[in-house]
């Protein structure tokens, strides 16, 4: 039966709530989907669908979670840390969880449902992070509110963090040391079968207040999943060796050169595979009847889509959005140093419209239109220190919403045709910004202007800004210029130096989100 109330998804914009919501709505669910960024959410497709209401809130505010539950029935908890190096990740899944609890009783929710991990917690390798996921279901499921705790285990589907480890690992190296963990027993599932499971702890009552492990139909170890992903990608059979000496925090920075992900999320990822995760019980599959892929089915799939440019959510996609504070206006002079700028402007016989194609596709498989060897450069300097480096790439190489990693960058702002704004996550001693903006300059005229903005920290961001600001200047200098160049169109001035702007020039509007 669908109520009149809306449902609460938390983790809106993360891996699993981006893709709960649009199925919710298929199923003719009213949704309200919480995020720490208004932004972030109203960039999602199915932020203006009609049986959505978006709203702003943090697990860690109790105020917030209490005005977001207030006139639901259900709420989804798809909240967790994963990053390593906020040290304190289980304090903030304990405040999350006992904040979820007072929130849900204060609004009579119906039920809570939470999407946890597999494993034995009596098991002596068991991560600190799977149990964290413990705890959290049970303060959940101590509270007056029927809590469900489905368990799962390797979550596989394009852009799941668990999917693109393999797929990095194996499409990039042909000969393997792996740790012992290798050969630990997984039962891992369809991104697929998780939502119907999600959804279906909606529907069946007798789901409430229930812990049930969710798995797929295979049981597998590491080393299986890879040679079944090579043979699927049509790769020669891997070569593989145990070692000894691999420990989970080496394997992640091995991990994080190799793939996408930071070591700070690796690294749980692979404490994770040394604890066996399979499904003591399947008595779910008897409540939520559905056909459950297969490991070979779900990669074949996830394959495709990335094939196809199909990938709804990404693992890079969770987190908050923090702009720096001087990058707002009304921080006209900013008390915390001096802002360092560079730019160049070119003026078209062409629509914004026009212009906006060419700027929508950066980064990614297109690249960034000029020295993408120095680029590639750069990106390997970055993993090597510690950064991100280029090989997140992009979700999508049209589409672009808030949020969304960018290579090295993390998209701020995106104002179709007029405005992309791009936060730096690459190491570098400060802060910087790159904003591509796009004005009307004359009837059939427009300017496509690139200004980047960097607050140094210290002398040594000072000397950095200095040292590559004649290197900067000449690949922005020629990027505009094929940027330009690649919308056909004729250029009337430029591209040109910007002149020193003016102090209250700013970057995002006074309102922050």
């Amino acid at each position: 039966m669908k109520h009149s109330q809306p449902v609460l998804v938390t983790g809106a914009t993360g891996y699993v709530g981006g893709r709960l919501i649009p199925q919710l709505l298929s199923a003719k669910y009213k949704v309200r989907a919480m995020g720490r960024s208004l932004s972030k959410i109203s960039c999602r497709p199915w932020a203006r669908h009609s049986q959505v209401e978006i709203i702003e809130g943090d697990v860690l505010d109790l105020d917030s979670m209490k005005k977001a539950s207030q006139g639901c029935w259900a709420a989804f908890y798809l909240v967790h840390s994963m990053n390593s190096k906020k040290g304190r990740f289980a304090d903030a899944d304990r405040l999350g969880a006992q904040n979820m609890v007072i929130a849900s009783a204060e609004a009579r929710l119906k039920k809570i449902i939470y999407l946890g991990g597999l494993g034995d917690l009596h098991d002596s390798n068991i991560s600190e992070h799977l149990k964290s996921r413990h705890e959290v279901a049970e303060i959940l499921q101590s509270g007056p509110t029927p809590a469900t705790h489905l368990r799962a285990a390797m979550i596989l589907g394009t852009g799941s963090a668990s999917f693109e480890i393999l797929r990095y690992l194996v499409d990039r190296l042909p000969l393997m040391l792996t740790p012992k963990w290798v050969r630990t027993p997984c039962q891992p599932i369809s991104i697929a079968n998780v939502l119907n499971y999600l959804q279906g702890c909606l529907e069946h009552d007798e789901t409430d207040g229930g812990t049930f492990g969710i798995c797929g139909p295979d049981i597998l170890n590491y080393k299986d999943m890879i040679d079944m992903y090579s043979e699927i990608a049509g790769l020669p059979k891997r070569i593989i060796f145990t070692v000894p000496f691999l420990s989970p925090k080496l394997s992640a920075k091995w991990i994080h050169l190799v793939t996408p992900l930071p070591a700070s999320i690796a690294q749980p990822l692979a404490e994770g595979l040394s604890t066996p995760v399979v499904c003591e019980s399947n008595r779910i599959r008897d409540i939520i009847p559905q056909r459950l892929y297969s490991c070979r089915e779900t990669m074949e799939t996830a394959l495709k889509r990335i094939e196809q440019e199909l990938v709804e959510t990404c693992w890079s996609d969770a987190g908050a959005i923090i702009p720096p504070e001087w990058i707002h206006c009304g921080d006209a002079d900013y008390a915390g140093g001096t802002i360092l700028e560079s730019g160049f402007y070119v003026r078209l016989k062409a629509t914004p419209e026009k212009v906006w194609e060419p700027v929508r596709r950066i980064g990614g498989n297109t690249g960034w239109y000029f020295g993408d060897s120095l680029w590639q450069t750069r990106g390997v300097i970055d993993r090597l220190v510690g950064g991100v480096g280029l090989r997140r790439g992009r979700r999508h190489p049209r589409d672009i919403y808030v949020g969304d990693a960018l290579d090295f960058f993390r998209v701020l702002d995106v104002d179709p045709p007029h405005r992309l704004v791009l936060l730096a996550e690459m190491k570098v001693p400060g802060e910087a910004i790159a904003q591509f903006e796009i004005t009307p300059a004359g009837p059939g005229v427009c300017e496509l202007t690139i200004l980047t903005r960097f607050l140094p920290s210290g002398l040594a961001g000072i000397m950095y800004w200095f040292a590559l600001l004649p290197f900067h200047n000449i690949i922005f200098h020629h990027m505009l210029k094929k940027i330009a160049d690649s919308t056909r169109m004729p250029i009337i001035k430029g591209p040109e130096r910007i002149p020193p702007r003016l102090k209250d020039a700013c970057v995002l509007p006074l309102k922050k989100v």
